[in-house]
């Protein structure tokens, strides 16, 4: 159901899904299998977090995982991280994937020239079978770490799904990425073997990286092999092989080996303000269980539907889109820029040709196209698709009103949040609610999601703290290395006992819709990817001409840049350039300043500790509350005054 233009400018209510559209959604025939009814739908998210056991047990048999879930859902703890879900299931996350007929699509690999490839789910069967194959003979088990410094192609999907299949820990990166950055994520794993591109190409431009997996391999002291998925390449003291020699074989038809619920499937990363990006353990079945409930129930994913997400290989979206398979859809796989240099829709194009259903992108990318005056409601015919969902940063209520205005009026558009520390949602959409400018529609099912302000009392209407009170599969199962369950423990657990403090500010409506304002603390999310900002001073400090330096966030159009402030005493453009060169090719592109200010010195805590946040407050105009807990609070001075101040 849609509703008229004039309509729209005076009700906050965009778009209702049509009685037919409701009627044969999964979510409604979820609430059918389960004899709960659906509306009013609070009371249905109520249920699904009170009887938590049934609510997930019930997913796995609406979904038909295949598996055995064994005879207890939940083991219940007075420590939320410490529930233990499905103790006695078996199942293995590949085999779920590989579901269906084998002549459907399985996917579409696409790239700046266009749809290059296509794969039917036998066609893939056979390719991760021969994998398999390879990796057996390379002595692959049950428990190793295979990592990928990969592109978002077919190969490397394949290669991700013959790890998994074995009962492997897939963990990936993306090729942009400066070696240093590679190494601080995927050797924290310590992978056995490493797939990786050895070239691709972004913005039209081709980049070759052998010189930079050759670096990685060398800091990488447990690998053994290294598999090359798009050229040869001689790497020192490690087994090489290309692509085509790892699975020249017989191998037609994979083997499963049998996993746990909670065996470790991915190690995805995020970052804090200090020391390396946190190396996140999630579970086989905490992860499948989580995108199956998303896909199907929120999402509405159904059976050869088309699947897209922009998203590299290092992001949480990489695994979230993989796990669309599960729900017998075609992925679409797309690596390079998302516009060209003469023609901004190209991606549109592409969903064009294969039929998109589900558009994944970000706020920064629709930003892109409004600013470029692109209305595809003139250009694209976009029949199949049903909904397009974003994530990585708040949707601004004006980029509401835009996707109707210009893509389609009868379309499910679905702001979701959540985080790599889930590997999925606190929040989305749902194919029965309404869309309302501005706002989340739901809380997902399964999620205890509530606001909580500094007393930990929900609050309505507020700016607080968007917290989780119940426990779910998808928890991490640990943080890699040293202290790992009690650095995963602090990061979550420490503002509020047993009560997951996800480090969002939220609102919630009457209505219980969500408002996500973006991050708590200080770390940077440019473009909806999060960074942190200790990346960006391993970089910084090892620059003679730099003696001190403070990096956050600034807002600009509905998204955030990055800016750097150093204290040198030659401040030029050289240095500049220098500074961006070295942030590029040491952590990535993304990580790169967009403005760099000089000032005198930077606010440090008593204990020498710099103090992002004051330092962002103070740029944006606003009072600083700890300044009394400041070494230097005359510093914040040169802060506010950046607004005024030339930059490089």
């Amino acid at each position: 159901m849609t509703l008229s233009t004039a309509s729209k400018r005076h009700s906050p209510l965009l778009w209702e899904p049509s009685e037919e559209r409701s009627h044969h959604s999964h979510i409604k025939a979820f609430a059918d299998y389960v004899n709960q009814p659906l509306f009013p739908y609070e009371r249905f998210h109520r249920w699904s977090i009170t009887r938590i056991g049934e609510f997930w047990s019930s997913v796995w048999n609406y979904a038909g995982v295949i598996g055995d879930q064994g005879d207890t859902t939940i083991i219940p703890s007075s420590s939320m991280p410490d529930a233990e879900w499905f103790p006695n299931a078996r199942l293995n996350f590949a085999e779920n994937l590989l579901r269906g007929s084998d002549d459907r699509l399985a996917a579409y690999e696409a790239g700046e020239s266009g749809i290059s490839r296509t794969i039917t789910l036998g066609e893939l069967k056979k390719m991760v079978a021969k994998a398999q194959q390879g990796l057996q003979n390379l002595g692959v088990q049950k428990g190793d770490c295979i990592a990928g410094v990969t592109t978002n192609t077919i190969d490397g999907l394949t290669a991700l799904i013959a790890a998994t299949s074995l009962g492997a820990v897939w963990t990936s990166c993306s090729p942009d990425f400066g070696t240093k950055g590679i190494v601080d994520r995927i050797g924290q794993a310590a992978p056995k073997v490493l797939f990786a591109s050895l070239k691709y190409q972004y913005k039209e431009k081709p980049f070759n990286i052998e010189e930079k997996i050759r670096e990685t391999t060398e800091n990488l002291e447990d690998l053994s092999a290294v598999i090359t998925l798009n050229g040869t390449a001689e790497l020192p003291g490690v087994e090489t092989k290309t692509w085509a020699e790892l699975c020249a074989n017989d191998a037609k038809s994979p083997v499963f080996t049998e996993t746990g619920f909670n065996d470790p499937l991915y190690i995805l990363y995020t970052s804090g303000t200090t020391g390396l990006p946190k190396a996140i353990v999630h579970s086989v079945g905490g992860t499948l269980l989580q995108h199956v409930k998303e896909h199907q129930l929120h999402c509405d994913v159904q059976r050869n539907d088309v699947l897209f997400w922009y998203t590299n290989t290092a992001w949480m979206m990489y695994p979230w889109l993989v796990s669309g398979l599960a729900s017998e859809a075609a992925l679409l796989l797309y690596d390079g820029s998302p516009v060209q240099s003469n023609n901004i829709a190209h991606l549109w194009d592409i969903a064009d040709e294969a039929g998109v259903t589900h558009f994944g992108t970000s706020p920064k990318y629709l930003e892109s196209l409004a600013k470029a005056d692109v209305h595809l409601k003139s250009t694209h015919s976009l029949s199949r698709l049903k909904s397009i969902m974003s994530c990585g940063a708040p949707l601004a209520p004006e980029q509401y009103d835009w996707v109707y205005d210009t893509i389609k009026d009868d379309l499910h558009l679905a702001s979701i949040s959540g985080g790599t520390e889930i590997i999925g949602c606190f929040v989305m959409g749902s194919p029965v609610h309404p869309v309302k400018r501005g706002e989340i529609a739901c809380k997902a099912l399964g999620m205890a999601v509530d606001v909580l302000d500094e007393r930990s009392a929900s609050v309505y209407e507020k700016k607080a703290d968007l917290v989780c009170t119940q426990p779910f599969p998808s928890m991490p199962l640990t943080f890699v290395g040293e202290d790992g369950d009690e650095r995963y423990r602090r990061s979550y657990f420490s503002k509020r006992r047993d009560i997951w403090t996800h480090g969002d500010l939220a609102a919630q409506t009457l209505d219980e819709a969500l408002i996500i304002y973006g991050r708590a603390d200080t770390t940077l999310n440019p473009g909806g990817v999060r960074i942190g900002t200790a990346e960006i001073y391993r970089v910084v400090e090892h620059i003679p001409e730099i003696e001190d330096s403070v990096v956050f966030g600034l807002p600009k159009d509905n998204d955030e840049e990055i800016v750097l402030c150093v204290v040198t005493k030659h401040f030029t453009k050289e240095l500049a350039d220098q500074v961006r060169r070295l942030i590029r090719s040491k952590a990535s592109p993304r990580h790169v300043p967009k403005r760099i200010y000089q000032v005198e010195s930077i606010p440090h805590t008593i204990n020498g500790k710099k103090v992002e946040g004051a330092a962002r407050t103070a740029a944006l105009g606003h009072t600083v509350k700890n300044e009394a807990s400041l070494r230097n609070p005359l510093s914040l001075q040169l802060f506010r005054e950046l607004p005024e101040k030339e930059y490089l």
